[in-house]
């Protein structure tokens, strides 16, 4: 566990790309929406002032975890640090920052209520489909798909020191045919209503926080596994 905590630190040695850089992106974004929201005023209708700039973090970090894999793997395998201790410390840092961050934007959540929208009526944390009864529930719908999304971007980065650009874009290709076989198969057999009723009669908390949880256990898996055998 001590070498595991050890590489972490060194994870984390750019502080700026892994940790300071998403909440940077998050300030901006909240700024920006204020700025624009005080700009129109009473033109935009109440029901309409949400805005979905929230996602940028959750992009920001996909991305700073994908340059984990493709730079700083690298360095560690130099410094002889096993592919095990790397994997297992990135997965300590993606956890670590997915529930600091999910922290932060409870926070934000509940200013933003106190606050009436910041004095504009603006929902930026305070998603509508996003709410919960409780504080652990909200800040788990919050957390772990940011966890999913930053499994994403590991495994992308896991596949392009694995294979290179021919494994991206086979996999991105893949994944585009399976969802467009998805939809013309459901399509052909008419099952929407069956899938629109599934999804309808599922908690908020197992759509935002349970099947997230699984994309990125599956991720995690097949990224370690890929690993196993990527060259610096």
């Amino acid at each position: 566990m001590r070498r595991v905590l050890d590489v972490a630190r060194t994870l984390t040695v750019n502080w700026f790309m892994v940790i300071g850089l998403p909440l940077v992106v998050l300030a901006l974004a909240f700024a920006l929406n204020l700025v624009i929201f005080a700009v129109i005023g009473d033109e935009a209708p109440e029901e309409g002032r949400i805005s979905g700039a929230l996602m940028s973090v959750y992009i920001t970090m996909g991305i700073a975890h994908l340059q984990t894999i493709t730079q700083v793997f690298p360095f560690t395998l130099g410094l002889s640090v096993t592919r095990r201790a790397f994997y297992a410390a990135t997965a300590l840092v993606v956890v670590a920052q997915s529930l600091f961050y999910g922290l932060i934007l409870v926070a934000g959540v509940r200013l933003e209520a106190a606050t009436g929208g910041w004095g504009l009526g603006i929902r930026f944390f305070g998603l509508p489909f996003l709410g919960q009864g409780n504080v652990v529930a909200q800040w788990l719908v919050y957390a772990v798909p940011m966890l999913a999304i930053t499994a994403i971007g590991v495994f992308m980065g896991v596949v392009f020191k694995r294979w290179g650009q021919p494994g991206v874009y086979v996999v991105g290709l893949g994944a585009a045919v399976l969802a467009t076989a998805f939809v013309l198969v459901v399509t052909w057999q008419r099952w929407w209503p069956a899938v629109g009723s599934f999804f309808a009669s599922q908690s908020s908390l197992a759509l935002y926080a349970g099947y997230p949880l699984v994309i990125a256990l599956v991720l995690g898996g097949a990224g370690w596994l890929a690993l196993r055998r990527a060259t610096p």
